[in-house]
């Protein structure tokens, strides 16, 4: 059974053992080839993966792996300013290439944006790098919808590739995509694909006490903003409390709430997508049952509704 909206394997947690690859919790080639199987042996077929995950090792075990006909998207990542120049576009894509080896790119994304330099530039060498045959379609992340506009704009007066697919932050606690993004991207018939599905681990269940907030974005050591947002974000814990006794009672995970809400209750459509990320075969296993069960009881979604309505005034703008 396959889920309502399609899943892509968001492989940030593929990474060689190094300094280069830390979150990577999937070091080995035998261990990611094992997500794979699980991945695609309930009808999965997308692999999204990154320049800079595992610091550019998450597409070297890609490379190695029995894709089972999955599709493979990756992206340009701008680490310092002028990443995006023309001439730096085509080297870290041509990084990237060499690193996938002889598996294809479906989609080619810029990872964020890199407003040091002109879009028009950077548009122009995406262009080339397709019109030359190295990728199926472009994709976008983390721009804000005047920039997407802008970018199609551009691109079809110099008939030249326009993105057909954007990845951005959006989970019930993180909806700023729904006030003028989903407009836009309907308007220019652009698919959407949501990461973050689980708000950074606030919807994962774990997180029931300010106590809690340690590992990731939360973690001062990781996250520069971590303390702004255990700030903020501690405000959610007695809603997010409330909704697991409600969910106790119905025999309803928070996850699985927050999955099943994103495929029922969301305003993603069909052709959109959710990336989820998992980095044991039981976990994965897991995450894919949860986003193939069906809509929530009413009350549910009105316990999210209101969570929402309380995280609003903190959550963060969709754009970098």
């Amino acid at each position: 059974m396959s889920s309502r909206i399609p899943l892509l394997y968001g492989a940030g947690s593929f990474g060689l053992t190094g300094p280069q690859s830390i979150g990577a919790r999937i070091n080995t080639v035998e261990d990611a080839q094992k997500i794979v199987d699980m991945f695609t042996s309930r009808g999965y077929r997308q692999i999204d993966t990154s320049r800079i995950y595992g610091g550019g090792t998450s597409e070297e075990i890609i490379s190695q792996l029995d894709l089972k006909g999955c599709t493979v998207d990756t992206k340009v990542y701008p680490i310092a300013p002028g990443d995006f120049a023309p001439d730096k576009i085509r080297e870290s894509f041509e990084i990237s290439k060499k690193a996938l080896g002889k598996t294809k790119i479906k989609t080619f994304y810029l990872h964020m944006p890199d407003r040091s330099i002109p879009i028009q530039d950077t548009l122009r060498v995406i262009n080339e790098l397709y019109e030359e045959g190295h990728f199926e379609e472009f994709g976008v992340s983390n721009y804000n919808a005047w920039e997407v506009a802008e970018m199609v704009g551009i691109a079809d007066s110099n008939g030249w590739v326009r993105p057909t697919v954007y990845q951005g932050l959006y989970n019930a606690l993180e909806r700023r995509v729904e006030t003028e993004l989903f407009s836009c991207l309907r308007h220019f018939g652009i698919q959407f694909y949501a990461y973050s599905p689980l708000a950074s681990g606030l919807l994962s269940g774990k997180i029931l006490s300010e106590a809690d907030m340690q590992t990731g974005r939360w973690d001062p050591n990781v996250s520069s903003i971590a303390g702004f947002l255990r700030a903020k974000y501690s405000l959610l814990i007695p809603i997010l409390q409330e909704l697991k006794v409600v969910l106790d009672k119905k025999g309803i995970s928070l996850p699985e709430a927050a999955y099943r809400w994103l495929q029922h209750h969301s305003g993603l459509q069909l052709g959109d997508g959710i990336i989820i990320g998992a980095s044991t075969v039981d976990q994965l296993e897991n995450n894919l049952k949860e986003n193939e069960g069906g809509p929530l009881p009413g009350d549910v979604v009105t316990l999210l509704e209101d969570a929402w309505g309380q995280a609003k005034g903190v959550a963060p703008h969709y754009a970098f």
